[in-house]
């Protein structure tokens, strides 16, 4: 079972703030650092602004040493796709292969209205094409070159450099789209998430999604199966308490929806979304200063999980 830390420094995080996470990430044993992808806070100041997804992973590329780094996820309305399979790949070059890369449409008008980015209509035929255009360029072989004629991107004679370290990086897809998700995760995902979804919701997106799969003629083993979901543990009733009040959240509401109560309580819940196929686990941490939260879930959950 993996557990990772999953982050959103929208809401008011800076760079070092994340590295104090990322490295208590590494040290207490968790598998990798996520964070989102947004310019633009949802709730609150989000004091001191937003940091740029890709330049914090290639900082925290060169300050850790083992931990996986990624994104849930990586918008697609923000980067053009030829420009994000560069930057991808050299973030997995300084980071000596540990990138994982998750790519969604995008879907926070205001974000892009604030900073001036085009909002298309049309965001899942783009996302399409610029999962093809990504995984072609990374795939195709040194020495050879890459084109792609699409309703929205073209290119001709790319080098389709660089190369990431490694020899293939694992794509994340996610959503709840009942049909095309499926089956662009059948076509490119290594990792299938649901977000934010309770037991039933992902059971049934799981299920799509292993259908989809079995279509395309993939072995059923090559899909990984994720859950991303906000975290709350306490030792006791009053530090769950402490912890849901201070991310501005309910403790009944989180226990619904999250990750929330006790460590057992917590083990349990996991426990039963495993029992749907998920085997890894983006912990939405929305407290970035209680680096304490994060040492019990290593000392008292990871260790139940086996």
């Amino acid at each position: 079972m993996d557990l990772r830390i999953f982050t959103e420094p929208q809401q008011g995080a800076d760079y070092d703030t994340l590295l104090k996470v990322a490295k208590a990430t590494e040290e207490l044993g968790f598998d990798a650092f996520f964070r989102s992808d947004h310019y633009l806070t949802m709730g609150g100041a989000g004091l001191p602004g937003p940091t740029d997804a890709w330049i914090t992973l290639a900082g925290l590329a060169r300050e850790t040493s083992r931990i996986k780094l990624g994104t849930l996820m990586t918008a697609g309305t923000f980067r053009l796709p030829g420009v994000l399979a560069i930057q991808v790949a050299q973030v997995d070059a300084m980071s000596g292969g540990r990138v994982e890369f998750g790519l969604g449409a995008g879907w926070f008008e205001a974000e892009h209205t604030a900073y001036g980015i085009p909002f298309p209509k049309e965001k899942f035929g783009r996302l399409a094409e610029q999962l093809a255009v990504i995984t072609g360029l990374w795939a195709t072989p040194v020495g050879e070159t890459f084109d792609f004629d699409g309703e929205f991107y073209q290119l001709k004679d790319s080098p389709a450099l660089p190369k990431p370290a490694q020899a293939k990086v694992p794509v994340l897809i996610g959503g709840m789209g009942a049909k095309r998700t499926p089956e662009l995760a059948a076509r490119y995902a290594d990792e299938f998430n649901v977000p934010f979804n309770g037991l039933d919701a992902t059971g049934t997106q799981f299920g799509r999604v292993r259908e989809a799969v079995a279509a395309a003629g993939r072995p059923a083993q090559s899909m990984t199966y994720s859950n991303a979901l906000v975290v709350c543990v306490g030792k006791d009733d009053a530090e769950v308490a402490r912890r849901a009040a201070v991310i501005g959240r309910e403790v009944d509401e989180l226990k619904e929806n999250g990750l929330a109560g006790s460590p057992a309580e917590v083990v349990e819940k996991i426990g039963r979304y495993a029992e749907l196929g998920a085997t890894r686990f983006y912990l939405q941490t929305l407290d970035l200063s209680d680096l304490e939260h994060l040492e019990l879930i290593a000392s008292q959950v990871a260790p139940q999980l086996g």
